[in-house]
């Protein structure tokens, strides 16, 4: 009997055609899904020019002197700045701000890591149900708690003190920072921590030494949002304040709004002055806060 024939694999030609069903290369891909580069800076410049605009018209108001009508700032001047740092005692206003938003931060960031590392790392009876629950808190208003929490604060002796503010602004950040700091460490593995173990640490220490590091951009989406919060929170303020000399920037900046008239120029010098410090904030920590939000949003 005859051998069976073998048989030859012969490649493509050269010039075949591929069949339209088959993969291209992935330089062909990469070109051909590339947009032009104008559909990319158009609507960009577009959304950036309707974001800078208003607040190139409040550094305008805040610079020119009054009465004045000039689309350039030119000649400048400081005296607006001058009025509602002394003579509207934003100063005052200003070192009441960094207070209750230093505050906020540091017991809203304590509190969630504390909270956080027990929810993601511990299994207990009405788990889901807390976490559900802390969830349904972000869809109640601040306005509808406004007559509870005075009410509260009045029997605490608390009404005029810094401290109701700091307290009310801890309160509504803490639901919306557990679930994110809770998110961020089930995100470590475990098993860095039951080396830690291994190696003679304390649960408490190898916290420190293992997961706290790691945390470091969670943290500062964490702080970072209860600053903001505390820093433009105008309601609370209102209503929980009655002396001049506790008021915060927000609510000092009602000052400038007469019955009858309004002084565009003081008005514009006190935004500008409320915004310097989250401007400077959210340029310093940027790099961390996208790190956070990315490694939030990744299940490690």
């Amino acid at each position: 009997m005859s051998a069976a024939p073998t048989l030859v694999e012969v490649p493509p030609a050269a010039g075949r055609r591929q069949p339209p069903g088959s993969m291209l290369p992935r330089a062909e891909h990469r070109a051909g899904d590339r947009a032009p580069r104008w559909q990319i800076y158009v609507p960009l410049g577009l959304y950036l020019l309707f974001t800078l605009v208003p607040f190139y018209w409040m550094l305008l108001f805040a610079v020119r002197p009054a009465g004045s009508s000039s689309l350039l700032p030119w000649p400048i001047t400081f005296d607006h700045f001058d009025k509602v740092w002394t003579g509207l005692g934003f100063s005052v206003f200003f070192e009441n701000s960094l207070l209750v938003g230093g505050a906020s931060l540091v017991t809203t960031t304590v509190i969630a890591l504390a909270g956080g590392y027990a929810l993601a790392r511990f299994r207990f009876r009405g788990k889901q149900v807390f976490l559900l629950a802390m969830l349904c808190t972000q869809f109640i208003p601040g306005a509808m708690m406004l007559i509870p929490l005075f009410e509260i604060f009045r029997s605490l002796q608390l009404i005029n003190s810094l401290w109701s503010l700091v307290i009310a602004e801890t309160v509504f950040q803490l639901p919306l920072s557990l679930i994110l700091i809770s998110g961020f460490i089930r995100n470590i593995p475990t098993e860095l921590e039951e080396a830690a173990w291994v190696d003679g640490c304390g649960r408490l220490q190898a916290f420190r030494i293992v997961v706290l590091p790691l945390l470091r951009p969670a943290l500062v989406a964490v702080g970072s949002f209860a600053f903001v919060h505390s820093w433009n929170n105008f309601l609370f303020a209102l209503m929980f304040l009655n002396s001049q000399d506790k008021y915060t920037v927000p609510v000092g900046l009602s000052y400038t709004l007469g019955e009858y008239s309004t002084d565009f120029g003081a008005l514009a010098a006190g935004g500008v002055i409320a915004a310097v410090p989250v401007v400077i904030v959210f340029a310093f920590i940027q790099r961390w806060l996208v790190q956070g939000f990315s490694a939030g949003a990744v299940k490690g």
